[in-house]
């Protein structure tokens, strides 16, 4: 059993940092509100750090949650300099979904005191987090890998090493590029069934046996039918990702015209109050924009 700092107690943090607890490993959970920590350690087995200076004495990982690169940078680096205060060989785990350079960035600081650093973003959403079922995507040396496959076993279904530091980070972009052209699809299929006249949850059930058929369709039609847009990942946190898989595309030479088109309908939907939507309210704006264009 390992000693684990797990920082970053959001919607995937907290059941994370809670499946770790449970498997047995000693954990000391950080966030910035510190509400949210007394509300876990209440509900698991572990303590609370409120500040970096009071590090516990023993420390084998740390795992990151938060939210952008500059909180990870300020965590690890700027602000906060927790790298300078961790033991040598320790072992920095960053679930947070970040530019592919700064994890490269992150990399290069903890070889140069001694530690070991994986960028790990995840995939499977508040619900993925909860059931212990997510996806890891995972950049780092072949034998930190292994650890990093180990000790997050609680809360993952399949993990990959998909090569050196960075490659997760760029293995998330790929899954945010599919998933937000997927979204979009079954926005407008669902849209033009119900302009249609059709009885979409029967034509749903069907398509999602067949060709069409899709996570997202089997798990969230019926939620966008019924304007329910509290599914987890927000719209918000959606268009942050869009804009750092936009940013390397384009370092990169290439062109992603439907991510584009999408992070753009992402931005409408914030100027439309609805950034804490979750990210199946492209149906939502194409209501919408019905009514204004009825209107």
């Amino acid at each position: 059993m390992a000693n684990i700092l797990f920082i970053g107690l959001g919607n995937m943090g907290y059941p994370m940092a809670g499946h770790l607890a449970e498997a047995g490993h000693q954990v000391t959970v950080f966030n910035r509100t510190v509400g949210r920590s007394e509300l876990w350690i209440s509900e698991f087995s572990g303590q609370k750090l409120t500040e970096f200076s009071q590090l516990p004495t023993q420390l084998d990982a740390v795992f990151l949650c938060v939210g952008r690169d500059e909180d990870v940078q300020n965590i690890l680096i700027d602000e906060q300099k927790l790298l300078s205060k961790l033991p040598q060989h320790c072992l920095i785990v960053d679930h947070t979904t970040t530019s592919a350079s700064l994890s490269q960035s992150i990399g290069r600081h903890c070889a140069s005191l001694g530690l070991r650093f994986a960028d790990a973003p995840v995939s499977g959403g508040q619900q993925g987090a909860v059931n212990g079922q997510l996806t890891i995507m995972c950049g780092a040396s072949a034998t930190v890998f292994e650890q990093v496959k180990q000790l997050t076993a609680p809360y993952t279904r399949a993990i990959e090493h998909m090569g050196e530091i960075g490659s997760g980070q760029k293995a998330k972009m790929v899954n945010q590029i599919c998933v937000a052209g997927l979204i979009q699809g079954l926005a407008e299929g669902v849209h033009f069934a119900q302009q249609s006249g059709l009885d979409v949850p029967q034509v749903m059930k069907l398509l999602s046996q067949g060709a069409a058929g899709s996570w997202q369709m089997s798990n969230r039609y019926q939620t966008m039918l019924d304007g329910s847009y509290d599914h987890g990942f927000a719209v918000n946190w959606m268009h942050k990702d869009l804009e750092i898989c936009l940013s390397e595309a384009s370092q990169m030479g290439i062109s992603l015209p439907v991510t584009e088109q999408v992070d753009r309908y992402y931005q409408e939907l914030q100027a439309m109050g609805a950034g804490e939507f979750d990210t199946s309210a492209l149906l939502y704006r194409l209501q919408k924009s019905m009514t204004g264009s009825a209107e």
